[in-house]
């Protein structure tokens, strides 16, 4: 079969872009081709559904661009397709004193990047908000809110194919060939031809990348998983919505934090250990070919020596409740061991250099064949509608 454009990958971004494709030219064949038995299963299906209001992201980034942009899209868009949502705020909490700069200069990228409302807010006002919560200084965004990602991208689905468009599933990217400006994408059943490929293949963008193009590419995906407990229902009213950490500047992680769920319930955490599998969800879950593939990249070995204190309290936590309940203790000291019950758990698609560098902000790669999405964590899923925004113009300049 021939088309236009195929687009790798079903999961939040894939669709998005398929979706702003077809709506600025409804006449190009478009596929979006997903290895499972349905859309959106992995990273948009194993997050903890904020709506992220761009915060974190340094003003001019394509984070800081696309999170904020996309963050009006997705809310025009649950309006319009009447998905629920709500605008819940968050406060950002300082827990000792030398966190007080950080958090100040969170403060003052908040209002960089626009983010009206946002103010900082005495510990009475914090208690007022979130009244378990302790801290020695805290700030309030108003922008931040809770939502389904796994709703959200099953509408994306049906818009995209009520335009026309075509979404094959259970079709795994086995390789793809280049003929005369014609990629032929090879998978277990069928093989299928194309123009253009898009690649939003997550935890496998960068092994898609490499099919698109000879000259090896110089990142690597790092799969983190992201483990949660849920707070038991007697006692969620210790979170009234949602709070958050201060960030270690340098680990492209938010820290542990509080999230009051769109689907009813309370997660803490997530911590960040380093997933022996690219889409290992349990700790048993291995792979031993994808882990040696990561253990041998000189940038993971550079993030390794680098970050190795960090990396062994995230493992810590991971294996030690006790530990993990010490760390939200931080936040709300009155929460105990037995409130938590074990919770789900998230694999982040980290792109990571040969320098070591783990990429902050969204990287998209063009080729001749090919536009590559090789970096696209959080805030990706409030980001997808601008995000599919940006690759769509790139795509269109190319018909």
């Amino acid at each position: 079969m021939k088309y236009d454009i195929i687009i790798i990958g079903g999961g939040i971004v894939g669709l998005a872009t398929g979706l702003k494709i077809k709506q600025k030219n409804q006449k190009l064949k478009v596929a979006i081709l997903e290895k499972e038995e349905e859309v959106a299963k992995h990273q948009t299906g194993n997050n903890s559904g904020v709506i992220h209001s761009g915060l974190y992201y340094k003003p001019g980034s394509l984070k800081a661009i696309n999170c904020i942009n996309g963050y009006h899209e997705l809310i025009r868009f649950c309006d319009e397709e009447n998905i629920p949502y709500e605008l819940t705020g968050k406060v950002v909490v300082a827990t000792k004193p030398e966190q007080i700069p950080i958090l100040n200069g969170l403060y003052d990228r908040a209002l960089q990047n626009g983010l009206e409302g946002t103010k900082k807010i005495t510990l009475d006002e914090l208690k007022e908000y979130e009244p378990y919560c302790a801290g020695v200084a805290a700030f309030h965004v108003p922008q931040t809110g809770i939502v389904d990602y796994k709703v959200v991208a099953q509408h994306y689905a049906k818009k995209f194919e009520s335009l026309g468009g075509e979404i094959f599933l259970n079709k795994t990217v086995k390789g793809i060939k280049t003929l005369n400006g014609v990629s032929y994408i090879r998978t277990q059943h069928q093989e299928f031809a194309t123009q253009l490929v898009v690649n939003c293949a997550g935890l496998y963008s960068d092994k898609i990348a490499q099919m698109t193009q000879e000259e090896p590419i110089d990142v690597r995906i790092i799969p983190f998983r992201g483990e949660y407990f849920k707070i038991k229902k007697e006692r969620e009213y210790l979170v009234k919505n949602l709070i958050y950490p201060v960030p270690d500047p340098n680990f492209p992680f938010l820290g542990v934090h509080f999230t009051r769920m769109m689907k009813g319930g309370v997660e803490a955490g997530p911590n960040a250990v380093l997933a022996f599998k690219r889409e290992g969800y349990k700790r048993s879950q291995v792979n031993l070919a994808e882990l040696s593939e990561t253990l041998a990249w000189p940038g993971f070995q550079k993030v390794a020596s680098k970050y190795w204190k960090t990396g062994m309290g995230e493992l810590f936590r991971s294996f030690s409740k006790k530990a993990f309940t010490e760390a939200l203790q931080e936040l709300i000291p009155d929460i105990k061991e037995s409130d938590l019950v074990d919770g789900g758990a998230g694999v982040r698609a980290q792109a990571c250099d040969k320098t070591g560098g783990l990429l902050d902000d969204f990287c998209i790669r063009e080729n001749e064949n090919a536009i590559n999405i090789l970096n696209a964590p959080s805030p990706a899923a409030t980001s997808s509608l601008a995000i599919g925004e940006t690759v769509s113009d790139l795509v269109l300049k190319r018909f």
